[in-house]
């Protein structure tokens, strides 16, 4: 299968079926809504203007393009709407590599040649992010095709399939128009999708999160670093922010919410559920650097009565973070605390077994106030994986899991 380089096509002289020079190649183009990696035109600098000139039409490429119609009936183009232009939106263009899961920079474009029902097809092949297409590009004009060609052989290609390939799109108003979604990259761990995001520039971070699944994007910003959370919330519209942060665990919300502006907290607390908006205000009460200020208000609890059965279905049914599931906690009259089960004790037992059979003998519990330091002293000491909070009376208030202890202790780097 033949293959091409963006970079030799721009600027490739355009004969027409008189074979008269007709213009050059000043741009290709494909329609993402039609089909993402298909390429359907051609703009052609004639004397008369812009023409675009579709594939179908192109019987030869070599040393330029020789259509087989009359310059005289090409269309008109006046702007690219709708159309993703090769040379503007990707040279030089910042992508995410998803099979790579990172960021990089595009050099040149790999296109294949085709044929097709006796007409040539060009698709993207991918994308070349390497020192072969930069020198491509950098060494085009200067050195004669035949020294130059020769020389780039010598480079080892760096290239990225155009199907592992994810466009970064800041253009409001075209980001619309641009069908190829980020799909394959809501389908990254967030702590990947965040390593990306990080090494991005803020209008580019800001589309990312407009594209993800409010899901995604709240486990995404939690894994991202916390200097940047804020830029990141702060650039979308009150009423997207609100959606995301819904879905973050209450008290890594509140800690965010903590750090903003009170007038955009405040903004983002208003567009907010009454029920979701009431747990974050509630958390955003307390000191950060305090237990009460790590804890989260969603974890599993149920009354001395209960049975396996019933934590079982309350498993079932939980909408809260994994890793808040690994113990189940029994309360009495007020919220008091009275014991505590493991899950694999829960895996383990027959389901009429009633909860507090299961309990732990004791159970290791912190007070709101004790600080970070207690706090990451008893989950070192007893090797726990969450550290209920309870106040004076015995009432349990929340729970510290463990991921709230590594992410404390990282923000201290």
């Amino acid at each position: 299968m033949p293959s091409l380089a963006l970079s030799d096509l721009i600027g490739a002289p355009v004969v027409d079926n008189s074979g008269s020079h007709a213009g050059k190649v000043r741009e290709v183009a494909l329609a993402p809504q039609e089909n993402s990696s298909q390429i359907t035109s051609v703009v052609v600098k004639t004397r008369h203007g812009n023409r675009l000139v579709p594939v179908g039409a192109i019987s030869l490429i070599s040393n330029g393009l020789r259509v087989s119609t009359s310059a005289a009936d090409w269309t008109p183009y006046a702007s690219g709407e709708g159309l993703l232009l090769l040379e503007r939106d990707l040279l030089d263009q910042q992508i995410i590599d998803v099979h790579g899961r990172k960021v990089v920079r595009v050099n040149d474009v790999d296109i294949h040649e085709e044929s097709g029902n006796g007409h040539i097809v060009l698709k993207i092949g991918g994308v070349d992010v390497g020192a072969r297409g930069a020198m491509r590009r950098l060494l085009k004009g200067v050195l004669p095709a035949g020294v130059l060609h020769p020389l780039l052989e010598k480079i080892p290609p760096r290239l990225i399939p155009w199907e592992f390939v994810d466009l970064i799109e800041t253009d409001p108003a075209r980001r619309v128009k641009l069908k190829i979604s980020l799909d394959r990259l809501s389908k990254l761990h967030p702590a990947d999708i965040a390593d990306i995001v990080e090494d991005l520039a803020p209008a580019e971070r800001e589309a990312v999160f407009e594209t993800l699944d409010e899901e995604v994007a709240a486990e995404t910003l939690e894994e991202v670093d916390p200097k940047l959370q804020v830029s990141i919330l702060s650039s979308l519209d009150s009423d997207r922010a609100a959606d995301i942060v819904e879905e973050m665990d209450p008290d890594a919300a509140a800690d965010l919410l903590g750090d903003m502006h009170p007038d955009a907290s405040q903004e983002i607390l208003t567009e907010m559920e009454p029920e979701e908006r009431a747990e974050v205000a509630g958390l955003m009460t307390f000191e950060e650097d305090t237990a009460a200020g790590r804890m989260t208000t969603e974890y599993m609890a149920l009354r001395p009565a209960a049975r396996v059965e019933d934590a079982i279905e309350m498993l079932r049914n939980f909408e809260g973070g994994l890793e808040s599931i690994s113990t189940i906690y029994i309360v009495g009259e007020k919220e008091k605390l009275l014991g505590a089960v493991p899950l694999a004790k829960i895996a383990l037992a027959s389901p009429g077994t009633p909860l507090m059979m299961l309990s732990t003998g004791h159970i290791t519990t912190v007070h709101p106030g004790a600080d970070e330091k207690t706090v990451a002293e008893l989950f070192d000491k007893y090797n726990l994986l969450t550290l209920p909070v309870i106040d004076d009376d015995g009432v349990l208030t929340g729970v510290i899991t463990a991921d709230d202890v590594i992410n404390m202790l990282r923000a201290k780097l």
